[in-house]
């Protein structure tokens, strides 16, 4: 059952360090980025970011599926946040690079989130079934 969850977590972590690297190494190559954003402060997010989906991993693994699910799930939400970039410039506005590191991101992201649910509810499921 949970044999997808960590192979999609490779995958979306794999996704977010090529857009973290790309945003950190082109920094001032982004369109409306604030000026006070660091190369450093991009690579510090992308390990605060991937610590809080690792400790979600690991919960999961070790027992706790609703409080390690919720953590994967925001890990998930914060990935797709790099849509932002499109809310500060338009689409046509990144280059191409930009676009495919974010959408990729994005993509991984959601489907980490979507499964991420998926478990969740399966768990809720057979709680209430072992309860009645």
């Amino acid at each position: 059952m949970r044999k997808l969850l960590p192979v999609l977590m490779l995958v979306y972590g794999a996704a977010s360090l090529v857009h973290f690297i790309h945003n950190a190494e082109f920094l001032a190559d982004y369109p409306g980025l604030p000026v006070t954003w660091t190369r450093a402060g991009v690579y510090s997010a992308w390990a605060a970011m991937s610590a809080l989906g690792f400790c979600g991993w690991l919960l999961v693994s070790r027992g706790y599926p609703v409080v390690g699910l919720l953590l994967v799930a925001v890990y998930a939400a914060l990935g797709m946040d790099s849509l932002g970039h499109y809310v500060l410039a338009p689409m046509s506005a990144h280059s191409p690079a930009m676009n495919a590191t974010i959408l990729l991101e994005v993509s991984a992201a959601a489907l980490v989130f979507l499964e991420a649910a998926r478990l969740m509810v399966l768990h809720v499921a057979s709680r209430r079934i072992r309860a009645s």
